[in-house]
C-alpha cells in the first residue's frame, strides 16, 4: 500500500476514518432530536459518500444544480432534494426526465417559477412536489415574509402537475431565533389556511448542533460538516482533527527566510476568506500565514514561526472553505492515518447548470 510521501502534489487528501465519524456524529446528533437528515453533496460530490450517509440513515441527498442530481441518480440514489429555482426549457425537460426515474422534489420563489414548473408538469404521470423557499436572514433567495409564503403555497397548490410540500430555508449562520420565528409564523399560517407543510426544510452545518432549537423544522441538510473545514472550526462546529480534507502541497521556493512558496495556488486552495486571516490552517506549521495566492503559486509568511518548513518539504493546508477545493480537482486521494486507500473521480465536479 502506497503512503501519502508517495504522492505527487497538489493534492486533495480526503480521511476515510474522519469522514465517518462527522457523517455519523451527525446522524446520531439528529436522531436524538427527532430530526431527518438530508445532507447537502455540494462538498464532497461523491455518489459514495453521498450513499455513506444514507446508509447511517439519511433520508435522503440534497444538491445545488441538475448536473449533480444527474450525476446522483446515474448512480443509483433515488431520494434527491433540488432547492433551487429552475427555469427555462432546457433545464425543465431535464428536471423533467429526473422525475420520470427518481424521487426529486425542488423549490421555488416565485410565481414566474411555478408558472413554467406547472406548464412542464402538467401532463406528467406524477405530480412535482414544490416547497416554498424562504429568506429567514440569509438575503439570498426566498419570499421575504411569512404571508408571502403563504400565497406562494396556494399558487403552488393550485397548479396543475404540483403539489405544495412545504417550506425551506438557508439561513444566516447564528440567526437561530429569527429563523425559528420565520417558520413557525409561516407553519400555523399554513395550517390555518388548510395547507399544513409536510416538510420544513432548515440547512446549514454553522448552526448545526442548534438544529433542533428550529422546532418548526421536520429535517436538516447539512453540507460541510462530512469535511469541516478552518471557517467551520471558526464557528466551534468542530475541532481541527475533524477535519477530514487537507490539500497536499510542497515548498517549491525559499526566496527569503521569512517567504514560502507553495505549488498551491488559487486553483488547489479556495480564495475564500470568509473574514479570517489568509487562505488556510497549515498543519504542520499552524504559526505560518498564507498571505497570497496566484494561480499556480501561494505565499507563506514564516516570520512568526520559530520552526521552518524547507525546501522540498510538503505541507498539508486545511483550506478556509472545504467545498469550493473539492470542485477544484478532477480526482482525490482517500487516506486512512498514512495510507492512501484510493484515488477516485470527483463525480458531480464542476456540474454547475
Amino acid at each position: 500500500m502506497s503512503k501519502i510521501s508517495d504522492l505527487d502534489t497538489p493534492a486533495v487528501l480526503i480521511d476515510l476514518d474522519r469522514v465517518e465519524a462527522n457523517l455519523k456524529r451527525a446522524q446520531d446528533y439528529a436522531d436524538s432530536h427527532g430530526l431527518k437528515l438530508r445532507p447537502h453533496i455540494k462538498t464532497h460530490k461523491l455518489p459514495r459518500f453521498a450513499r455513506l450517509a444514507m446508509d447511517l440513515g439519511a433520508v435522503g441527498i440534497t444538491v445545488q444544480k441538475l448536473g449533480e442530481a444527474e450525476v446522483m441518480a446515474d448512480s443509483g440514489i433515488t431520494e434527491i432534494f433540488l432547492p433551487y429555482n429552475i427555469l427555462g426549457s432546457a433545464k425543465l425537460a431535464r428536471l423533467k426526465a429526473l422525475h420520470e426515474r427518481v424521487h426529486i422534489t425542488v423549490t421555488a420563489d416565485s410565481a414566474q417559477t411555478v408558472a413554467g414548473l406547472s406548464a412542464t408538469f402538467a401532463d406528467a404521470a406524477e405530480p412535482l412536489t414544490v416547497l416554498v423557499e424562504c429568506d429567514t436572514g440569509m438575503g439570498r433567495c426566498g419570499v421575504q415574509s411569512p404571508e408571502a409564503a403563504l400565497a406562494l403555497a396556494q399558487t403552488i397548490a393550485a397548479s396543475p402537475g404540483l403539489v405544495f410540500g412545504g417550506l425551506m430555508t438557508y439561513p444566516a449562520a447564528g440567526q437561530v431565533e429569527a429563523n425559528q420565528a420565520f417558520l413557525s409564523a409561516a407553519q400555523d399560517a399554513l395550517i390555518a389556511a388548510d395547507l399544513a407543510p409536510t416538510i420544513i426544510s432548515n440547512g446549514g452545518t454553522p448552526d448545526l448542533w442548534r438544529a433542533h432549537e428550529v422546532t418548526a423544522a421536520t429535517e436538516h441538510r447539512p453540507g460541510t460538516y462530512i469535511y469541516m473545514d478552518r471557517f467551520q472550526v471558526s464557528k466551534d462546529v468542530g475541532g481541527f482533527d475533524d477535519c477530514a480534507l487537507t490539500v497536499l502541497a510542497t515548498i517549491v521556493s525559499r526566496p527569503t527566510d521569512d517567504r514560502a512558496i507553495i505549488d498551491a495556488g488559487s486553483k488547489a486552495l479556495t480564495s475564500d476568506t470568509l473574514g479570517m486571516d489568509g487562505f488556510g490552517l497549515i498543519e504542520e506549521y499552524p504559526e505560518a500565514r498564507i498571505v497570497g495566492l496566484s494561480e499556480e503559486h501561494g505565499t507563506i509568511d514564516l516570520s512568526a514561526c520559530t520552526d521552518k518548513p524547507q525546501f522540498g518539504d510538503t505541507v498539508r493546508i486545511i483550506p478556509n472553505h472545504a467545498c469550493v477545493v473539492s470542485n477544484l480537482f478532477d480526482h482525490v486521494t482517500l487516506i486512512s492515518g498514512d495510507d492512501v486507500v484510493e484515488t477516485v473521480a470527483v463525480g458531480a465536479r464542476g456540474r454547475v447548470g
